[in-house]
């Protein structure tokens, strides 16, 4: 048993090591720098909680919030329902479903920012930010969270929906009493990396509308990037980067939560 022990705590160890350094050393540091006046060049002092509290009078975050927060909805919502819907339709063994497998996931092979530049191309000047940043995350993301849902519906016996057919089920009861119950799992990963995609959202604003007009699309990251390397206050930036970690941990916790208690 100590043999299996410490051979187990020696095969843990690289990921271990990478772990604290690229995550928890960084973690650490940037919670340090919220607690001062650190600008980008020269020595940084003790200021906490100043960096927190100019959060509250900080007009363009308000702003960049509430745009944040409607974009989440509005991905989060159109985002499922296709990726869904593309892997009901997908689900099944024919010819041809292979093609379209490959075809609806193939955007993924593409880099974000380079699919930003290039509807940054092929996009109107004249159309609208959001619509743009809408249209460019449902064709690339899609068909990566249909894979995973079609995991998901690959998953469930097909014993159990013959047996609900035997019993005269519909193809609506089908679906609402054992598709959704026994996916619910799989769409609680999916929407926790939706929301938390979207609530981080940066490149495509960034490289397609630079935040305009008028900061109209300003995301939250696009703050934290303002503050950091345009207004040179790592900081402040530290300060909302701390803020939207610990909300981004209690929103998972909660939906999480919510999606265990009902499968359970």
């Amino acid at each position: 048993m100590r043999r299996r022990a410490v051979s187990g705590a020696l095969y843990a160890t690289p990921a271990a090591v990478l772990v604290v350094l690229f995550f928890v050393v960084p973690l650490l540091l940037v919670g340090w720098m919220s607690l001062h006046r650190w600008p980008l060049l020269g020595k940084p002092r003790l200021n906490a909680p100043a960096n927190y509290t100019a959060i509250g009078e900080n007009a363009l975050l308000h702003d960049a919030v509430w745009f944040t927060l409607k974009y989440t909805v509005l991905i989060t919502v159109s985002l499922f329902a296709l990726a869904f819907g593309l892997a009901l339709l997908v689900q099944n063994r024919r010819p041809g479903v292979g093609f379209f497998r490959t075809a609806f996931f193939l955007p993924m092979a593409v880099g974000f920012a380079s699919a930003s530049l290039l509807f940054l191309g092929l996009l109107r000047s004249d159309s609208p930010a959001l619509g743009e940043a809408v249209l460019l995350v449902l064709w690339r993301f899609a068909g990566f969270n249909m894979l995973i849902l079609l995991t998901g519906l690959q998953a469930i016996p097909l014993d159990v929906y013959e047996a609900a057919r035997i019993d005269g089920a519909t193809r609506w009861q089908l679906f609402s009493r054992i598709t959704v119950p026994l996916l619910r799992p799989t769409i609680a990963l999916v929407l926790t990396m939706m929301i938390t995609g979207s609530l981080l959202a940066f490149d495509q604003f960034w490289i397609l509308t630079r935040g305009g007009p008028d900061n109209s699309t300003t995301s939250v990251v696009m703050v934290i990037y303002r503050e950091a390397f345009i207004r040179l206050d790592l900081g402040s930036a530290a300060g909302i980067s701390v803020v939207l970690l610990v909300l981004l941990a209690l929103v998972s916790s909660v939906q999480l939560a919510v999606l265990r208690r009902r499968s359970a």
